[in-house]
């Protein structure tokens, strides 16, 4: 009775890592792990304590957890599956499984050996199977090994390819903003003279961008736990400077030779993407629901205020046409208000700050 439930926990141990590794590997969607997701949450939680308390350095210590959590999964899953197969293999030692020369030890680190042995499709154990039920479990337990191993491999080549793009994203839209993260500097450059039509595929090519991520996002949920010391390689940050730009193009332009610009794809595009992607990240990742439309603390809006006439006049004198009246001061602070709660909200999650994210000035060599 002992043996069949020592086995029969081996199989639920094993049962319980690979469908883990389905969720995360293969069916890739956000929030749909049982181990993983978890154990990352908790390495996430412990290196933003060790964050605090390194002072200066907080940064540098916050950008190892990402790689950190992917070899946390790896020995997760190597070390469920062995497990596993040691409490498969534990109750055959010394009968159904013997060691090749001498006698054959039959405590749990013998088995432990004997199972990660196993997960191997050629190796150099000590122990070998004798009968054809353990055989078939030395085959089965050598297709598993392999399998996980291939998939664990190419998970970790794609993570690194979408946080490629992710990085690459970022940048892009740093250097079109001449490294402020300013909508309206970015705005400025790209229509200089009110001339946005070379401008516009640098929407549309930021807009497909955003998309990608976003589904990279939901893909590979560990890439929310990688965090760079540069603000601008943040999906807040990111968000926050096309949904501001998106905001501007369709408060504070103004003539006929821009109106099209307001209703173009590319920029409803930026817009909806930007908001869908950190709506998602903050349902996933944050506790409670996402914040309901509330009236914004007057500081806060005059703060926007600024920061709008700001912009308006960079516009202004890049010869593009701006409305600076106070309807489109309130259509800005209107627009703004209905994505700055979330980004509020994501950016502190993510180890920044507010001030982190919103536009600076030019980087000092």
């Amino acid at each position: 009775m002992v043996s069949f439930l020592e086995r029969a926990s081996g199989v639920l141990v094993m049962g319980i890592v690979l469908l883990d590794v389905f969720l995360t590997v293969l069916y890739a969607r956000i929030g749909t792990g049982l181990i993983a997701d978890r154990a990352a949450h908790l390495a996430w939680i412990a290196f933003r304590v060790a964050a605090e308390a390194a002072g200066p350095r907080r940064g540098t210590v916050l950008s190892f957890c990402g790689p950190t959590i992917l070899v946390l999964y790896v020995l997760l899953w190597a070390g469920g599956l062995t497990l596993g197969a040691g409490l498969i293999i534990h109750p055959g030692l010394g009968t159904g499984v013997q060691a090749a020369n001498g006698p054959t030890p039959t405590d749990v680190l013998a088995a432990l050996y004997a199972g990660g042995s196993s997960m191997a499709i050629v190796g150099a154990s000590d122990f070998r199977p004798t009968t054809d039920a353990y055989r078939a479990v030395y085959l089965a337990n050598s297709l598993i090994g392999m399998s996980v191993t291939s998939l664990v491999l190419t998970y970790v080549m794609q993570v690194y390819g979408a946080l490629q793009q992710r990085n690459a994203l970022g940048l892009q839209f740093h250097l079109l903003s001449g490294a402020t993260s300013d909508a309206g500097e970015l705005l400025a450059r790209l229509g200089p003279r009110g001339q946005f039509s070379a401008g516009y595929s640098h929407l549309a090519a930021l807009g497909e961008a955003m998309a990608a991520m976003k589904e990279a996002h939901h893909f590979y949920p560990v890439l929310f736990y990688f965090r760079f010391r540069q603000p601008y390689y943040s999906v807040s940050a990111q968000a926050h400077l096309a949904l501001d730009t998106a905001s501007l193009i369709r408060s504070t332009l103004a003539g006929e030779d821009t109106a099209w610009l307001k209703e173009a794809a590319a920029v409803e595009t930026l817009w909806r993407v930007a908001q869908m992607l950190v709506v998602t990240l903050e349902t996933a990742f944050l506790p409670g629901d996402p914040p309901a439309a509330t009236p914004v603390d007057p500081r806060e809006r005059q703060r926007w205020r600024v920061q709008w006439e700001r912009a308006a006049a960079r516009l202004a004198e890049a010869g593009i046409a701006v409305a600076r009246d106070e309807a489109a001061a309130r259509a800005y602070l209107d627009l703004r208000a209905q994505w700055w709660p979330h980004i509020a909200r994501l950016a502190p999650a993510m180890a920044y700050r507010s001030d982190d994210i919103e536009s600076r000035g030019p980087e000092k060599s």
